[in-house]
């Protein structure tokens, strides 16, 4: 199923909007393959590494920063990183002038090698894109584990082979920018409300995670969860094998739960038992969904079950994901900082077994908080929260009869507060429900300072 590998970058004029990691790689690459190389961002000069204009500027690349080239009509290729929105009034006037935009996970396909295995949903692509490259690195694949988890995709493709694996986490942003881009594998895990703020509605925003399965064909295995209506829904319109995972049913195909067991039934009807249930390291309902997805992916990519089964085993959870980070006075304290919207922090509640005093809040993404806060449902004692969402989420509490919530300026003030409430049994538990980008550059800083508050009150 590899892809033809003639897309030559040689002297074309490329622009890459958005220095974050994703514009970044992408610059290096396409210098690397010859390309004419201008880049812009909304930073000013001063703001950006110097490092990184040292090495552009001694490559001979024009930049644009904190302002946009005169003649946008020059370029025969955009290349986006996933946080600049296609709409942009200069990218359509590109796009009208016959340049082709495109995303950086495209760009990478287009020019690298090796098989891929594309992840997606709302919530939990990092724990099971982790899981999956653990998996097929298990196996003794070269694996590279890419994407919207923090490693530019273009950054490994370069390094790929025809024999290679990237395994891919796929944002909504990554996706609405491709063209080409065909995995042997995809899933979706899940669809509920997120990134309203980008996308506006639901359907476009299901559209968008949609694009996932839309080159691929009956070669090529889609995964979809089967408890979830909407993934249903969108998987009618998919032309790949629709393999199903579901924590709730027994299925003919795919992989379910059977008397306490994670089971695949392949195509020809033989079942496979992976491995018990309670041996999943990672707690909560959500994260078996995320392993019966992990799986049938890496089974049907080929993988042999013993291999999937060790991994399994093994896998202990990722940083920032419902992660036990400290222990003081039989008070524990959990990091979900990957926590960004109301759902992820539901699953996060549902997973806490005693009484919570939880840390929310952070940038508005226009997501509702009415469900985040029916999810307390008595297992929530204090509601502690900071960040530009802090007066939404109290408003919402307090009119659904919470009253127990207090905001407080920083995560400093919010993780003292919450240890003098706490009393041995309790769990401080970090899932703000929200975006960190109004405090932090990203979660995982957020997670980071939380895990340094809590370890200074044990000094």
């Amino acid at each position: 199923m590899l892809k033809n590998h003639n897309t030559s970058m040689e002297n074309k004029r490329v622009l890459i909007v958005g220095m974050g990691n994703s514009g970044k790689a992408a610059a290096q690459a396409m210098v690397k393959l010859g390309a004419h190389v201008s880049v812009a961002d909304s930073k000013k000069e001063e703001d950006i590494n110097p490092q990184l204009i040292t090495f552009l500027k001694d490559k001979s690349v024009e930049c644009y920063f904190g302002r946009l080239p005169q003649s946008i009509s020059e370029f025969d290729v955009i290349i986006l990183s996933p946080g600049v929105p296609p709409e942009l009034d200069f990218i359509q006037e590109a796009r009208a002038a016959g340049a082709e935009v495109i995303g950086e996970l495209e760009i990478a396909y287009r020019v690298g090698k090796g098989n891929y295995v594309a992840i997606t949903g709302t919530n939990g692509k990092t724990t099971t894109t982790t899981l999956v490259g653990e998996i097929y690195k298990r196996a003794g694949k070269k694996t590279y584990v890419v994407g919207n988890i923090g490693v530019a995709v273009i950054s490994k493709a370069l390094m790929a082979d025809d024999d290679s694996w990237l395994i891919t986490e796929t944002s909504s942003f990554q996706l609405e920018t491709i063209k080409e881009f065909k995995p042997a594998v995809s899933a979706i895990l899940n669809l509920t409300p997120d990134h309203m703020d980008r996308h506006k509605t639901m359907e476009r925003y299901s559209a968008a995670k949609a694009d996932i399965f839309k080159n691929q064909t009956e070669k090529e295995y889609c995964i979809i969860n089967y408890d979830d209506r909407e993934c249903v829904r969108m998987a009618k319109k998919c032309r790949a094998k629709v393999v199903p995972f579901s924590r709730i049913k027994q299925l003919d195909f795919g992989a379910f739960v059977k008397e306490e067991h994670i089971v695949i039934k392949d195509e020809a009807g033989e079942g496979h038992s992976i491995c018990r249930t309670d041996e999943l390291l990672i707690p909560g309902s959500h994260n078996l969904e995320n392993a019966l997805a992990a799986c049938a992916i890496a089974y049907f990519g080929g993988i042999d079950p013993e291999d999937i089964a060790e991994a399994v085993r093994e896998f202990k959870g990722v940083e920032h994901r419902i992660e036990l980070c400290g222990e003081i006075d039989g008070i524990k304290f959990v990091n979900d900082s990957k926590g960004t919207n109301p759902d992820a922090a539901i699953k996060a509640i549902e997973a806490m077994k005693k009484d919570i005093i939880l840390i929310a809040g952070g940038y508005d993404k226009g997501a509702s908080f009415d469900e985040f806060v029916k999810a307390f449902d008595g297992k929530v004692k204090a509601l502690l929260l900071l960040g530009k969402t802090a007066t939404k989420i109290k408003d919402t509490a307090e009119k659904a009869g919470f009253t127990n919530t207090i905001i407080l300026k920083d995560m400093e003030a919010c993780v003292r507060e919450a240890y003098g409430m706490a009393k041995a049994g309790d769990v401080v538990l970090l899932s703000p429900a929200c975006a960190s980008w109004d405090m932090y550059s990203n979660f995982e800083q957020r997670g980071s300072h939380f895990k340094s508050c809590v370890e200074g009150l044990e000094r």
